[in-house]
């Protein structure tokens, strides 16, 4: 799972492998070690949610996807990705993108992409 935070904008990437087991355990987590501190950030999916949110409690980021929209994600090839505008104090939103890591065209740099879905845009 990559993270990836950029301002007020939040995205979560996911290989395969990662979307077969947040489909079966409703639950993925990766950790981030400092040393003497870690940064945790998870996916977690909840079966009465409507719409992506995320909090961020004891250095962990949790990302919150409703159940039905998760289905739909994970059987749905065509379907890429989830993402919502969530409010967070009434003046501001924070951008939240869930979405499949596809492989990517063109040069390949060193890392290993034979998990990632195939990239749409190679399909003519």
């Amino acid at each position: 799972m990559k993270l990836r935070i950029k301002g007020n904008s939040i995205r979560l990437r996911l290989t395969r492998s990662e979307v077969e087991i947040l489909g079966k355990k409703g639950y993925l987590e990766e950790r981030t070690d400092f040393g003497n501190c870690a940064l945790v950030y998870a996916l977690d999916v909840l079966k009465n949610g409507t719409e992506l949110s995320v909090d961020f409690s004891d250095n962990t980021l949790t990302m919150h996807a409703p159940g039905d929209r998760v289905k739909e994600w994970i059987e749905n090839e065509t379907v890429v990705s989830i993402e919502n505008n969530m409010d967070v104090d009434g003046l501001h939103n924070l951008h939240l993108l869930l979405e499949k890591d596809f492989k990517c065209l063109g040069k390949e740099g060193e890392e290993d992409q034979s998990d990632n879905f195939n990239n749409p845009s190679s399909v003519c």
